[in-house]
């Protein structure tokens, strides 16, 4: 009996296989439990083309994720933060700040656990965080901190 594994299968295969197997496996654990379908024509052909729509919408998000990368390093963002009596940031300069400043000053939705920073921001002066973008695709993005009067 042919299947198409739709899962991961441990000492089977991996999920877009097609595999032969043994007719009580395939109709009772694989295709019984939701890991595999049998291998007709018409189920390949339908795994064919979601498969081909899965490739085109991850070129898009790709495309999407490298545009907002250039768009990242090639802005300087300027944050105002209240300063106390010795030159320190009063509190730190926190990863949802730095996802509404992109937000308001170059309309880039990140959320702000995809925010990264080196280090605490307790100082003025420029800064650089990291962006995960999804798809191993990183942002630098140059944060100004300066002093709120």
């Amino acid at each position: 009996m042919k299947v198409l594994l739709i899962k991961d299968v441990q000492g089977t295969g991996k999920a877009g296989e097609v595999k032969d197997v043994k007719d009580g496996y395939g109709k009772n654990f694989l295709v019984g439990k939701g890991f595999a379908l049998m291998a007709t024509p018409d189920v390949l052909a339908k795994y064919e083309e979601d498969k081909k729509i899965r490739l085109e919408l991850e070129a898009k998000e790709i495309a999407l994720a490298n545009d907002i990368a250039t768009k990242l390093s090639s802005q300087n963002f300027t944050v105002s933060h209240k300063v106390g009596a010795n030159g320190h940031l009063i509190g730190s300069v926190t990863n949802k700040e730095i996802a509404e400043i992109l937000k308001t000053q170059a309309s880039i939705t990140i959320d702000k656990k995809q925010i990264t920073l080196k280090s605490k921001i307790k100082s003025t002066g420029i800064f650089e965080v990291d962006c995960k973008l999804g798809h191993g695709i990183h942002g630098l993005a140059k944060i100004d901190v300066i002093a709120a009067v």
